[in-house]
């Protein structure tokens, strides 16, 4: 018989995390990151998300923090959210507090109904629902911006930000301009 699965947070759960993050998804070197800016550290989480045990303990840490805003939705841009916030939602309905979860597309599909804001049902709007938006990571914070204005647009209300890594590298003032917090489970400080 399996164990039941361990669904709260914990300070050795979160370390746990930043190890794997350091062994999965964390390198040194010259990079040239996404928002044009060059730095020294390089995370690609995806390999972390995706993995059992980083996905599980990702939504974990991201359980605690989204229990805690008392949101109705959380949502964010496709890819860098999509794998978190899909295990958000499971791990939720399995810790029997579930979070609703949302994504936005970069761009609409050009077939279909064209929507931005993906996982809503036909009956559901973010029209003055409360929403935490999630990415992986945040160096400029400009994906999510781009993802608080979909969501804005939608009639969403958006106070807040969160993502497993601040690189402390301008986000938090970015998104200050646009009357967010940004909310991290780390910062690049503890990689360094």
């Amino acid at each position: 018989m399996a164990a039941a699965p361990r669904l709260q947070s914990s300070d050795a759960g979160e370390a746990e995390l930043r190890e794997l993050i350091r062994a999965r998804s964390f390198r040194r070197g010259d990079f040239t990151l996404a928002s044009g800016r060059k730095s020294d550290l390089y995370f690609n989480l995806k390999p972390t998300m995706m993995d059992p045990r980083g996905a599980h303990l990702s939504a974990l840490a991201f359980l605690d923090r989204v229990i805690a805003e008392k949101v109705d939705y959380v949502g964010g841009l496709e890819m860098g959210a999509v794998p978190v916030i899909a295990a958000l939602a499971a791990i939720s309905d399995a810790a029997g507090a579930p979070v609703r979860t949302f994504f936005v597309r970069k761009q609409a599909k050009e077939h279909g109904t064209r929507d931005v804001v993906e996982g809503l049902a036909p009956s559901e709007s973010l029209a003055g629902q409360r929403v935490l938006i999630a990415d992986d990571v945040a160096t400029s914070g400009g994906s999510i911006i781009k993802t608080v204005e979909a969501a804005r647009g939608a009639g969403a209300i958006v106070e807040a930000a969160l993502v497993i890594i601040d690189r402390q590298e301008g986000a938090a003032e970015a998104l200050a301009e646009h009357g967010l917090r940004l909310l991290s489970v780390f910062t690049g400080a503890d990689f360094r």
